[in-house]
């Protein structure tokens, strides 16, 4: 059962070197400003950490792996300043996986939407469920996925983000993920996921902790803008927030 916390939850277990970080929010799993913050903050303690090689990131329960940004706070953002700290948390947050010197290894059990999709998009490697379905909805409320595009592009390539963007009522199934490179290994069963997800970190933990990060460096090359390019993209994406167009799509969302 997950977390029924307003303001989410946020856990993190170390053995072996491997770092599981668990986050939970009774909307499933999305994020409000404070769990961002919160997750952003541990990923940099856990990246200058010593006794550390290998994060996991994985969400609480087995149903929905994010949601994205919560909901509740997106209604709520009233002008343009507002809108750029909403959007920027995930900037911040894609931004310290990125910037992170261990390999963070994602654990995907169910469907992810919005920001959700950024943060898989932003792991090193991931192993998903076959539940594990994928969806950018933005334009569907008025607003487009401009914070997380660059991660996202960076797996799946121009022509994958633009058909998962452009078809924001369409989910695509974990072997289209797969196939796309945003999936590293699909599986049926969870435990099997989490069997062999224990296997390759506990291998990948015991390689050289220095070879691991130069090799994240050499992985991420080409990303060093990302620090202004996501924080401008937030800018953007608080401005259509505050559209008369959203604010109209949101209020039919509105319970």
């Amino acid at each position: 059962m997950g977390t029924t916390r307003s303001n989410g939850s946020l856990y993190t277990n170390i053995v072996n070197r491997v770092a599981t970080v668990e986050f939970g929010h009774p909307a499933s799993n999305s994020f409000v400003a404070e769990l961002l913050e919160r997750l952003t903050a541990t990923l940099g303690e856990l990246s200058v950490n010593d006794e550390v090689s290998v994060i996991v990131l994985k969400s609480e329960g087995d149903r929905a792996f994010c949601a994205g940004a919560s909901f509740d706070e997106l209604v709520e953002v009233s002008n343009l300043s507002e809108g750029k700290i909403f959007f920027g948390g995930f900037a911040h947050l894609i931004n310290a996986m990125r910037s992170c010197k261990k390999l963070i290894v994602g654990r995907v059990q169910g469907k992810a939407v919005g920001g959700g999709v950024g943060i898989i998009s932003a792991c090193d490697y991931v192993f998903a469920a076959e539940a594990a379905a994928i969806r950018l909805s933005e334009l569907t409320i008025g607003i487009a996925p401009m914070v997380i595009a660059p991660a996202v592009q960076r797996k799946i390539g121009i022509a994958g983000l633009s058909e998962l963007s452009l078809s924001p009522n369409e989910w695509k199934n974990a072997y289209w993920a797969q196939e796309k490179g945003l999936f590293s290994k699909v599986f049926n069963k969870l435990e099997e996921l989490d069997k062999e997800l224990e296997i390759f970190t506990e291998k990948l933990a015991k390689y050289n902790p220095e070879a691991l990060q130069e090799w994240k460096k050499v992985l991420w090359e080409g990303t060093g803008h990302w620090d202004t390019l996501l924080t401008n993209r937030a800018e953007i994406t608080g401005r259509l927030a505050i559209s008369e167009e959203t604010k109209n799509a949101l209020s039919k969302f509105k319970k």
